[in-house]
C-alpha cells in the first residue's frame, strides 16, 4: 500500500485591477524572469472570446486556464471553485506539477466574492494559501475610474500591494494627488510606483498578507522601484504631499488605536463591529495589546470572515499599544472609537 501524496498549500496571489492597468505585463514579466518555476495561471475576460491568453508570453511550465463565460466574481464563481477542486486533482496525482497560482481578474471584477471562496470552501482552504491581493492601477485613468466605476475603489480597498504603472504619462503634481487618494483609501497596502512597468517578483509574489502575524504597517509614503538596475531592494520612501481635495469616495482607511485591552470587551466589540458592519469592511487587521497577557493578539478578517491568534510578545511595556486598521465603506467611527475606548483595561 502506497502512502498518500502530502503536499504542501499552494501559495496564489489574486491580480486585480481595472481595465488596461497592465495586469498581463506584468505576468509577462514574472515569467520571462523566473523560467524555472511552474505557475499556473487562471485568468478570465469579459466577454465570450478570451484576449489575454493570446497576449501572454507562455512557455512549456505555464498552464492557462481560461473562464471565457463570464467574470470570475459573479457568474462563474462556482467555475472557479471547480477550476480549483480540480488543478487539486490534477496535482495530488501528479499530473499536474506546478509551484504556485496566480488568478488575474476582469478588470470589471470586484475581488470580494474571489476572495471569499478561498476560506469558504473546505478543500479550497485547507489545500491552497491565499498569499497576497495584488492591484494594478493606471495613473493616466484611475481618478477617472474612481469617480465612474465604484469597483476600482473596491479593488484599491482589498489590495496588499498597489503597483502604479503608467507614471510617465502624468505630471508629478498629478502623480502625488494619485498616491494621496490611494493612500486615502487604502493606507495598510504598500503603493509602488512601477517604472517601465517592471516590477520584481520579491515585490508582489511570496509576502505572505493572509498570514496571522503581528506586522501592522501603516503607510506613510510609497516605493519607487527602478527595475533597470536590478537591484530588488532598491528602493525609497518618499513623503506624501498634503492636498486639500476633497473627494467623494465612500471606502477609506480608519486607525482605532488604545493602550492595553480587556479581553472580554475587545472579543465583545470586534463580535458587534463585525456582525454589524461586516459586509461593508473589506480588510481589517488588529496587533492589540491584552492586559496581563505578554503576546500580541493578532485580529485580521474580510468582510465576516475572520480569525484570531496570538503573535510575539512584547519586548518593552511601553510598546503595548492596540492599534485595529479597518478599511471600509462609511462607517460611523466617532461612536465606534467611543465603543473601542470603553475596551481599555481598567
Amino acid at each position: 500500500m502506497t502512502n498518500p501524496i502530502i503536499l504542501q498549500p499552494l501559495p496564489v496571489a489574486l491580480l486585480t485591477g481595472f481595465l488596461g492597468s497592465g495586469k498581463t505585463t506584468l505576468i509577462n514579466h514574472l515569467l520571462e524572469n523566473n523560467r524555472n518555476e511552474k505557475i499556473i495561471i487562471i485568468e478570465n475576460e469579459f466577454g465570450q472570446i478570451n484576449l489575454d491568453s493570446d497576449l501572454l508570453n507562455v512557455h512549456c511550465d505555464i498552464q492557462i486556464v481560461e473562464m471565457t463565460n463570464g467574470c470570475i466574481c459573479c457568474t462563474v464563481q462556482g467555475e472557479l471553485t471547480d477550476a480549483l477542486h480540480k488543478l487539486h486533482s490534477q496535482r495530488i496525482a501528479g499530473e499536474l506539477t506546478f509551484d504556485r497560482l496566480i488568478i488575474e481578474t476582469t478588470g470589471l471584477a470586484d475581488p470580494a466574492p474571489i476572495i471569499q471562496t478561498f476560506f469558504i470552501d473546505d478543500l479550497i482552504r485547507e489545500t491552497i494559501k491565499l498569499d497576497a491581493i495584488i492591484t494594478l492601477v493606471d495613473a493616466q485613468h484611475i481618478l477617472q475610474h474612481l469617480n465612474e466605476h465604484r469597483v476600482a475603489l473596491s479593488q484599491i480597498g482589498f489590495a496588499d500591494r498597489i503597483i502604479v504603472t503608467k507614471t510617465d504619462c502624468v505630471s508629478e503634481q498629478q502623480k502625488n494627488e494619485i498616491i494621496s487618494r490611494i493612500n486615502k483609501i487604502n493606507n495598510k497596502a504598500a503603493i509602488i510606483v512601477a517604472i517601465n512597468g517592471q516590477i520584481p517578483k520579491s515585490q508582489w509574489i511570496d509576502i505572505h498578507s493572509f498570514d496571522l502575524n503581528d506586522d501592522l504597517i501603516i503607510n506613510k509614503g510609497f516605493f519607487v522601484i527602478n527595475s533597470l538596475k536590478k537591484i530588488e531592494t532598491n528602493f525609497k520612501i518618499l513623503p506624501l504631499q498634503n492636498q486639500t481635495q476633497s473627494w467623494t469616495d465612500n471606502i477609506c482607511s480608519y486607525l482605532f488605536e488604545a493602550g492595553e485591552l480587556d479581553l472580554k470587551k475587545i472579543g465583545s466589540f470586534m463580535e458587534n463591529l463585525v456582525e454589524q458592519y461586516g459586509n461593508d469592511m473589506l480588510r481589517y487587521k488588529g496587533v492589540l495589546a491584552i492586559k496581563d497577557n505578554p503576546q500580541r493578539l493578532i485580529v485580521q478578517g474580510v468582510h465576516k470572515i475572520v480569525g484570531f491568534d496570538y503573535g510575539s510578545s512584547w519586548q518593552d511595556p511601553s510598546e503595548k499599544i492596540s492599534r485595529l486598521v479597518v478599511i471600509s465603506r462609511i462607517l460611523p467611527f466617532d461612536d465606534l472609537n467611543q465603543e473601542f475606548l470603553k475596551t481599555i483595561a481598567s
